[in-house]
């Protein structure tokens, strides 16, 4: 298993406005399997706790998410649960791996959920996805980690989320091979470089729009 690229809590951090993240899992494989995906996410978060910022993460394929485009599709629908969630946290961290060239199924139903958020908004017009951070995350030893971030970008900015600098990492191993991200002994030089900007901006970002809300539509 790749080790965590960072852990802990810096120290010269002077009581920085508390933020909270909730990462979605969008492996195909349910608990406890193993997931690439899972990895790379969970360093994602933390990467965030050395920004003072508490993450949890929810495997998606585990609960039972109906398929459709409401916030809510009924009985036995597992999305409101996790909507709740999201809009309890200030950075939403999306993980996918990639499967002949594009995201997983479960990424793609949980944008579809996503759509929603779009009749959501507050007494001012604001949507309810406004002032908060999206970063993603996507692994495959395939080709498509630029065309899959690029989507997941557009979804998430076309429903309320904010896009930080360097707001995505990827690992996309050598094609046509059955190494993953979890097989490497080590964390990539460029992967680890990334985590570490994207947690820093990801955190810098979500505490000035939780300072200074985003103006009424």
């Amino acid at each position: 298993m790749v080790a965590p690229v960072v852990a802990g809590y810096r120290e010269d951090m002077t009581s920085p406005t508390p933020l909270t993240a909730l990462a979605l899992n969008c492996t195909l494989t349910p608990s406890p399997g193993e997931s690439s995906t899972e990895l790379m996410t969970d360093q994602v978060l933390e990467a965030l706790r050395e920004h003072g910022v508490d993450g949890r993460s929810v495997r998606v394929v585990d609960l039972d998410v109906k398929p459709g485009v409401e916030a809510d599709m009924g009985a036995g629908d597992a999305w409101p649960g996790i909507r709740q969630q999201m809009l309890g946290a200030d950075i939403l961290v999306i993980g996918t791996p990639t499967w002949v060239g594009h995201r997983s199924s479960v990424a793609q139903r949980v944008i579809e959920r996503l759509d929603a958020e779009l009749s959501m908004t507050d007494d001012e017009g604001r949507l309810e996805t406004f002032g908060k951070v999206a970063l993603t995350v996507v692994v495959g030893n395939e080709d498509g980690g630029h065309a899959i971030t690029a989507g997941l970008f557009q979804s998430l900015n076309d429903v309320g989320f904010t896009i930080p600098a360097n707001g995505g990492v990827y690992w996309n191993g050598e094609a046509m091979t059955t190494t993953d991200y979890k097989d490497l002994d080590e964390t990539p030089k460029a992967v680890a470089s990334t985590l570490k900007t994207m947690a820093a901006n990801a955190a810098h970002l979500a505490r000035l729009l939780k300072q200074d809300r985003y103006p009424p539509a």
